[in-house]
């Protein structure tokens, strides 16, 4: 399982890289987004992920080591000491020396919480509390995404957590819990954020929803007015564009270029935004943009809402920490979902929230459903995490998903090379290609592909206004001879297109 660092931020301020890797372990220790008893990378991948030597990366092992940071284990590894995690959470010097040295290589103290104003509608929703529980035919190719095909699930696994989590003999079954979910599927996510995204997250502060959306939808009732402001990425998901409008916001477009959103001075108090793979281009933000957005919401009073929606899947390079972990000033909702990483029937995503947004959210979410659905999969996925399984299912499927990722970047490249121009892209589910020919052709190609039984998303559903054609290929559901297919059928139905002119 792949860890993240604030390396990037030391990198800026110790002049060697084996001194920036050494702080950047030892801050995640001291803070806890490490804990006691985790198992470091090796020092081939570590020393391969930051693009140092083995010795370097050596080097730093011992230092930890010699600091009681880690424990080694003869034929196992190098592991986080369980003493460092206990005394990072009592408050000791070490931790305060660390929190001291991150907020530093920000640019700025650790903030106090705080307190972020809500809508009219979300005022409403607080004066009139909602009463809950407080416990619990043609063959045809597609390269839009349909989900993941079954025959990669571990479905074993996945049915002894059901098991698990329906009780004895389905003692469980009838149970409840409150609003935000189950606590301990709340706690597992909190646990695999720490390692996996570098996030301090606390199982008090994250929300389960029946998907993403049902999140972003709720957020955007309780952050934004009618006629308030909302800025966009453009092109972005439609569906956040959706919830803006139907809440009777206006939006704002936040307009791209090579390294994903522009950051603006925009007059608006919430901002959308997908750093760690921008929907639906793939570019990666960087990390001096994500530090000026975050200057952007603190300066304008502003959430960000940080859609991590597939970054899970990642083949190559590293990723920079989510804007939730640089943030120091409370203003980022993380949001994430499990519908990509397990399979498009489980209906679950969750919200790291500000602590001034949990109270609300919660009322919000209750409003829609006073007893949260799927408790059952909640536990079972609880119990999937809790074991190892979901780690191990997210290695076997990024392999998987790697290959076929490669396989039809290849496939685009050599049979529709004259026709797209295909944007870099280490991680994620889809392709993003643009069109290097005319609009009126783009249309023509696509209701050829449709004759011949394939087809494919049109990105001007993504736009806010009408711009350059360009097209999303998903792949984690086809296999290399339905690639092989797809992309056959492509190449025939732009003989066809030729043809016919």
């Amino acid at each position: 399982m792949n860890i993240t660092l604030a390396y990037d931020q030391y990198l800026a301020i110790h002049r060697y890289k084996y001194l920036a890797l050494y702080h950047a372990l030892r801050a995640g220790i001291l803070e806890g987004t490490l804990p006691g008893g985790t198992p470091l990378p090796s020092t081939r991948s570590l020393a391969k992920h930051y693009e140092l030597s083995r010795g370097s990366v050596s080097q730093v092992y011992e230092m930890l080591l010699a600091d009681g940071y880690v424990r080694t284990e003869t034929g196992r590894g190098t592991f986080v000491s369980e003493d460092s995690f206990a005394s990072a959470t009592s408050g000791s010097d070490g931790e305060n020396r660390a929190l001291s040295e991150v907020a530093d290589a920000a640019g700025g103290d650790c903030a106090s919480e705080t307190t972020i104003p809500i809508s009219a509608w979300g005022k409403r929703l607080l004066a009139r509390p909602i009463p809950f529980y407080e416990k619990s035919n043609k063959k045809v190719v597609s390269f839009q995404s349909s989900g993941m095909r079954m025959e990669h699930f571990p479905y074993s696994e996945w049915r002894s957590a059901l098991s698990y989590a329906g009780g004895k003999e389905g003692g469980l079954l009838q149970s409840t819990c409150p609003p935000q979910g189950d606590e301990g599927l709340r706690k597992a996510i909190a646990a695999h954020l720490r390692i996996t995204r570098g996030i301090r997250a606390d199982a008090e502060y994250i929300v389960l929803f029946s998907g993403s959306m049902q999140g972003i939808v709720i957020l955007t009732q309780l952050l934004l007015d009618a006629e308030g402001s909302a800025v966009v990425e453009n092109p972005g998901f439609h569906g956040i564009r959706r919830a803006v409008e139907i809440t009777g916001g206006r939006l704002l477009a936040g307009e791209l270029d090579g390294n994903g959103l522009i950051p603006e001075d925009w007059d608006a108090r919430l901002l959308f935004v997908t750093p760690s793979r921008q929907f639906p281009t793939g570019v990666v933000l960087p990390l001096e943009r994500r530090r000026t957005l975050l200057e952007w919401a603190q300066r304008h009073h502003a959430v960000i809402i940080e859609d991590d929606y597939d970054s899970e899947f990642r083949w190559a390079g590293r990723p920079i920490e989510p804007l939730k972990a640089l943030d120091r000033e409370e203003r980022v909702v993380y949001v994430g979902s499990f519908s990509n990483t397990m399979f498009s029937g489980l209906r679950l995503g969750f919200a790291v929230l500000p602590p001034s947004l949990v109270k609300p959210t919660i009322a919000a979410k209750a409003l829609y459903e006073p007893l949260p659905v799927g408790l059952l999969e909640q536990r079972a996925l609880a119990r999937f995490m809790n074991t190892g399984g979901y780690g191990r299912h997210l290695r076997r499927m990024t392999r998987i998903y790697g290959e076929r990722g490669r396989i039809l970047r290849t496939l685009l490249s050599e049979r529709l090379k004259e026709l797209f121009e295909l944007l870099p892209g280490d991680a994620g589910l889809h392709v993003y290609a643009r069109w290097l020919r005319s609009s009126e052709e783009f249309v023509a190609f696509r209701a050829a592909a449709l004759r011949r039984g394939t087809d494919f998303r049109d990105a001007a559903l993504y736009q806010l206004s009408p711009g350059a054609p360009a097209a999303c290929f998903s792949f984690a559901h086809l296999n290399a001879a339905e690639l092989e297919e797809g992309i056959t059928s492509l190449h025939l139905a732009w003989e066809d297109v030729q043809n016919a002119t």
